[in-house]
């Protein structure tokens, strides 16, 4: 245990207090940092020295100056380092490498041909050279790899506990993937890992307290609460598509009844208009145009879904009070024929005024909401492993290769 005075938790603690400043507001100097954090000018130049002979941050251009010493300002080196994001879903990944500020440089996705956790590992220990070539920095360093997927994950020990698309119980994805790779590897449910990516560098960079709602195949919704993303006594908390919306309903695949899910998931929502046409091949391409054309099924097939959801989510901003909900997944692309109704349901519902519903959706959001896990990792100061040369990836292992962890 630390002692309250020790000088390797204060050095910690100066180190998260400067990175998130710079995080949020960009450059500022020395004195700046100091005046802003409330540190001695002392403590900050000991810190800053530290990050600049580490290449995390780098000094700028001379702020002009009335008198006496011009300051230089500082920022984070976001190209000093890749992060490797590998979003899982159920028939391929979603790959992406990004700088340390999650801004994608290389991209690629790759089928998913079955669901055994060791075959899983290979092809995407197999991937991470070739998302770093495609990169085309070769000199920069690889700061870790983080995956995303559907399911309750055990942060702790970064592994799957339960996903029902996968079928897997108690599987270790992240050491899996460690022992071929050898670079720190995290895992954690995909909703949680967008939510955390919206927190740093997205719609959220402001706020201490929102809500993330994810409308895709599934529904989900993760909560930053004072800053910090809730996962609940089991790694559980956020599973929003499983709450009560009609009892002894249509039968979700949590093996129960009646859940929000199981009407107003994208996936729901394409099965129901499948249901009302008697046409299989219907899709989402489809279904955004039938909307654009004004088709009256459509439209009101997806406002009873955007009710349904909003009315749901009134409950929950009753009780946690988020600043602003941010809004991604498949179904926002609707737009708002989709996110009107939502809305309209949400500020019926609500105690008080109901927070702003920001909607964002952009190519790998959700790959970049994986890589987001490394950089996460940076400004929390809790990375459990250094930062690797790209070089040493030259002879990745994969499957049948002796690890050096063994």
């Amino acid at each position: 245990m630390k002692l309250k005075g020790d000088q390797t938790t204060a050095r910690a603690m100066n180190r998260r207090l400067i990175l998130n400043l710079l995080r949020r507001e960009g450059p500022r100097s020395r004195a700046d940092i100091a005046t802003v954090i409330g540190l001695s000018p002392a403590a900050v130049t000991f810190v800053v020295a530290d990050l600049l002979e580490e290449g995390i941050v780098i000094e700028g251009k001379t702020v002009p100056g009335l008198t006496g010493r011009r300051p230089i300002p500082v920022d984070i080196n976001y190209e000093h380092a890749l992060a490797v994001g590998f979003k899982l879903m159920v028939d391929s990944v979603e790959c992406v490498a990004t700088d340390l500020a999650t801004n994608p440089v290389a991209a690629m996705r790759v089928s998913l041909g079955g669901h055994d956790p060791d075959k899983v590992a290979d092809l995407l220990a197999s991937t991470v050279p070739e998302l770093v070539k495609l990169a085309g920095r070769p000199n920069a360093k690889l700061a870790g790899i983080g995956i995303s997927m559907p399911g309750v994950i055990n942060h702790e020990q970064t592994a799957c506990v339960r996903s029902y698309r996968f079928k897997w119980d108690n599987v270790p994805l992240a050491s899996l993937v460690a022992s071929r790779v050898h670079v720190p590897v995290w895992l954690e449910d995909d909703t949680n890992a967008y939510a955390i990516a919206q927190q740093l560098f997205g719609l959220g960079r402001q706020h201490r307290n929102m809500a993330v709602l994810a409308v895709g195949v599934g529904i989900s919704c993760a909560l930053v609460i004072d800053g910090k993303l809730y996962r609940g006594a089991n790694g559980a908390a956020g599973k929003f598509g499983h709450t009560l919306y009609e009892e002894n309903g249509r039968l979700c695949e949590c093996g129960k009844r009646g859940c929000l899910m199981a009407y107003h998931s994208e996936i729901s929502m394409l099965r129901r208009w499948r249901e009302a046409t008697g046409r299989e091949e219907l899709g989402l391409p489809e279904l955004s145009a039938a909307l654009a054309s004004g088709d009256a099924a459509a439209l009101a097939l997806v406002a009873d879904s955007g009710r349904g959801i909003g009315t749901a989510l009134a409950n929950l901003v009753n009780i946690t009070d988020p600043e602003v909900i941010v809004a991604g997944g498949e179904a926002v692309s609707l737009g708002d024929p989709f996110l009107t109704p939502l809305r309209e349901a949400l500020s019926a519902r609500t105690f008080r005024t109901a927070p702003p519903l920001l909607p964002d959706w952009e190519d790998n959001s959700w790959a970049r909401g994986a890589a987001a896990l490394v950089t996460q990792k940076i400004f929390d100061f809790e990375s459990s492993g250094g930062i690797t040369d790209i070089a040493s990836l030259v002879g990745v292992r994969t499957a049948g290769s002796s690890s050096a962890a063994e």
